[in-house]
């Protein structure tokens, strides 16, 4: 599977959330999965020794592993496409300022207490998703990286295809749900024949 084709990963991604109360759960759980992984992430030492940076008389943002992982889902996701790709890393920077600001308000001893909570709560109601509505195992079970990877994207032009019919190319979603119908009769078709 090519990293960098967004119609591949899409439509890997889309072949484990179909199900329209299972994909609205993720736009509900995906992104605070990420904000917590970077708030934790917000407690790893600098990579640079002067890196806090100063923001409104605060120095509460470190060029930490918490950056350098939302350089790399900001790099990432506008390589697979410009427009979306350019909300999602803002989004991307927005988190990890927040979780910064938060990280930094809390302290650690509270700090990872909040992420336990929270990640408890998100993959809680993802795996609710899958196993009551989507009846299919999560992606993250086949693909952890790719999965780990691409959910903040896929939530984001989920919402962006139903608020306002945004295809990063004509055609997108029509393609991509085709391939999306196929690979779901393919699981059906091999999970049939495993049970019999």
């Amino acid at each position: 599977m090519g990293m960098f084709d967004l119609e591949e990963q899409f439509t890997f991604y889309g072949a484990y959330h179909n199900n329209p109360i299972n994909i609205a759960l993720h736009m509900v759980f995906v992104w605070p999965i990420l904000f917590t992984a970077l708030l934790l992430l917000n407690f790893t030492p600098p990579l640079f020794a002067q890196s806090p940076v100063h923001l409104l008389g605060q120095s509460f943002l470190v060029l930490n592993y918490g950056f350098l992982c939302t350089v790399i889902y900001a790099l990432y996701y506008v390589s697979l496409d410009k427009k979306a790709g350019s909300l999602a890393a803002f989004m991307c920077f927005l988190c990890w300022a927040g979780s910064s600001a938060l990280g930094h308000r809390l302290g650690f001893s509270l700090g990872w207490k909040v992420v336990l909570a929270s990640q408890l709560l998100c993959w809680t109601g993802q795996f609710i998703g899958h196993g009551v509505f989507e009846k299919r195992a999560p992606a993250l079970l086949d693909n952890l990286a790719q999965a780990f990877l691409m959910a903040p994207f896929f939530v984001l032009l989920e919402a962006l295809q139903y608020a306002f019919d945004y295809e990063p190319c004509p055609g997108f979603h029509a393609r991509v749900q085709a391939k999306v119908d196929a690979e779901i009769r393919a699981w059906k078709e091999s999970k049939k024949k495993k049970n019999s």
